[in-house]
């Protein structure tokens, strides 16, 4: 049987108190991991309300010249519109090899401090499995403490979506808090980032069980560590 994967999209879909609704995760951050995993893992589909899972529109029409990720929004809709609700997973963990958190600005808003997601990560760090996510995706790592009280990403390198991107999408204003300034706090100064902004960047620490990426660009390099991390072919070392 082949190893299984639990892929977790955000619920949430309205940005802050802008009064812009929006679908909520972002379409290319699901694809690209998506597609460098679908053959080789069985991938299962999550969210913390169930059901349909919101996708940000912007995002397709960003990537229409991607023809994977079209091909991903035209084949697989049944994918993020019958996701299963993140509560059956618990007590689930060992059942899978990876847990990954796919990016859009919604996890910023709902699985960032969500009590079931922070319970379902420590339960999949605590089976020695992958934690990953991509872009805004991290932010559902950002607050995890593990039973010792220490934050779960303590000492590890880790990255996301930057400030310098956040500012350049002119969205700062309607966050919650900082992507790049709470990782930086939790991992105690170790966040790390591309030496450009929207430049791809994958970041692997806890002994190859924690893997992050930056942005867009990073998530199909992003899924491709997982892929290696899962067949025992993880290339990149732990950032120092």
């Amino acid at each position: 049987m082949a190893p299984k994967v639990l892929f977790v999209l955000t619920s949430h879909d309205k940005m802050g108190d802008t009064g812009r609704h929006w679908e909520a995760h972002w379409m290319p951050e699901f694809a690209h991991p998506y597609e460098v995993l679908a053959d080789h893992v069985q991938i299962v589909v999550a969210s913390p309300k169930g059901g349909a899972a919101p996708l940000d529109p912007s995002s397709v029409e960003a990537f229409k010249s991607d023809a994977s990720a079209t091909k991903f929004l035209n084949t697989k809709e049944a994918l993020w519109k019958n996701t299963h609700k993140l509560s059956e997973f618990i007590g689930h963990a060992n059942d899978y090899e990876a847990i990954f958190f796919v990016g859009g600005h919604g996890p910023m808003f709902d699985l960032a401090k969500d009590e079931t997601s922070h319970k379902l990560i420590n339960e999949f760090w605590a089976h020695n499995k992958i934690v990953s996510a991509v872009c805004h995706g991290p932010a559902a790592l950002a607050y995890v403490k593990l039973p010792s009280g220490k934050y779960l990403l303590s000492g590890q390198s880790v990255t996301g979506f930057s400030n310098a991107e956040e500012d350049q999408a002119g969205l700062s204003a309607a966050m919650p808090f900082m992507l790049e300034d709470q990782l930086n706090t939790a991992s105690g100064g170790k966040f790390v980032k591309a030496a450009e902004a929207w430049g791809p960047k994958v970041v692997v620490s806890g002994g190859g069980r924690i893997i992050t990426g930056q942005n867009p660009s990073s998530a199909g390099p992003l899924g491709q560590a997982i892929y290696d991390g899962i067949f025992g072919q993880l290339t990149t070392k732990d950032e120092v």
